[in-house]
Parts: C-alpha cells; structure tokens; sequence
C-alpha cells in the first residue's frame, strides 16, 4: 500500500503567493492593475468634458450639412 503526500491547500496556497511575489512578470501586472485601478476612480476633467461636448455639437452639424 502507497501513501499519498498530500500538503495542506493552505500551504499549497502559500507557496503560489510566495512565488508570485518573486515573479517579476507578476510585479508588474500588479502594479499595473493598481495603476489602472486609480485611474478609473479619478474624476474626468471639466475641461476634456467641454471638448467632448465641442466635438458631439461639431458632429452634429456636419452630419447635418451632410444630410441637406
């Protein structure tokens, strides 16, 4: 009869986290999520808003001219 080692998941669980956190591979796609994470919560400037505005009105007016 065999017995099978078999390790606790939290230990398994352990060991995977230790060596993400090694991988430099890893490093920078954390960072990066994080990066990206902070800029999803910033506001839009009012000033990108107005040119957005600017840019739907001009838009507008050539699909407009465009129609006629």
């Amino acid at each position: 009869m065999t017995t099978q080692k078999t390790e606790a998941p939290d230990q398994r669980q352990l060991e995977l986290r230790a060596s993400d956190i090694l991988d430099p591979n890893n490093q920078i796609g954390v960072r990066l999520r994080s990066l990206y994470a902070a800029a999803q919560e910033e506001a839009i400037p009012e000033r990108f808003l107005d040119l957005l505005e600017k840019l739907d009105q001009a838009e507008m007016m050539a699909s407009a001219k465009m129609a006629e």
